[in-house]
């Protein structure tokens, strides 16, 4: 390109020192040269400017393009972030509920109160029996909970738990004492007292801690052949809750 201003500018210098001594024809086509020549030039500062107009479009674009991945990556970010947030508030919200069931729970069991004792009532001997008899006990001194029936003898446990549960007898000398302690059908405790000639009276007892589930029976039995002294006082059954557990614990 500069070659060709050179030369362009060479013919031009020369057309115009020729100007004074050209023929007419000779001046209208320098004159026409030079005027192609102004527009030659015009054409290319506008080549010129649109090119560099062009680099400066190309360059916005990437700048433009290279914000855009900066946006882009600072929205995955934060999307990255929030879902994590939400993960964080959610496992959050479990341990929250877990906390508020656990309170709930523990205020149950505080609320929980299971507490009975009672005495046969009467005044005499109970028994001896051909069998094996459940002891009613009918003098009810407490029964929160009303877990014990003064109709069976049977305490039913309201809710899973840990136990404690006494019985005690005064018998006389002359027939044998036994009594068991059941849980459900299973012997758990005994006393028991021999019969002798020379004893004018007995007093005995037993007492266990139980592990129950709700639903689960306790009961005192007279074993066959044998006796106890009725009274309010001295041939008692009592129990209460410990501590309640849940059923899964119970079980496990």
């Amino acid at each position: 390109m500069t070659s060709l201003t050179s030369a362009q500018d060479d013919v031009n210098a020369t057309a115009t020192e020729e100007t004074n001594f050209c023929s007419p024809d000779m001046c209208n086509l320098l004159k026409e040269f030079g005027a192609m020549k102004e527009k030659l030039g015009s054409m290319e500062n506008r080549l010129n400017d649109s090119e560099n107009r062009l680099e400066e479009s190309e360059n916005r674009l990437k700048e433009s393009e290279t914000r855009l991945k900066e946006s882009e990556n600072r929205l995955k970010e934060s999307e990255t972030r929030l879902k994590e947030s939400e993960t964080r508030l959610k496992e959050s919200e479990t341990r929250l509920k877990e906390s508020e069931n656990q309170i709930v729970e523990l205020r149950n069991k505080e609320r929980t109160k299971v507490i009975f004792s009672a005495g046969t009532g009467g005044k005499g001997s109970i028994g001896p029996f051909n069998t094996d008899t459940t002891i009613v006990y009918k003098t009810v001194k407490t029964n929160i909970g009303n877990a014990y029936n003064t109709f069976t003898g049977i305490f039913t446990a309201p809710v899973a738990g840990y136990y404690c549960f006494t019985f005690f007898y005064h018998s006389g000398g002359k027939h044998t004492t036994s009594l068991s302690l059941y849980q459900n059908n299973n012997v758990m405790a005994t006393t028991y007292d021999h019969r002798t000639t020379f004893d004018g009276a007995d007093n005995g007892g037993n007492a266990v801690f139980l592990q129950l589930q709700q639903g689960d029976q306790v009961y005192v039995r007279l074993g066959a052949s044998s006796h106890v002294w009725g009274d309010d006082d001295i041939t008692t059954f009592s129990g209460f809750l410990i501590s309640q557990v849940s059923e899964t614990t119970t079980t496990t």
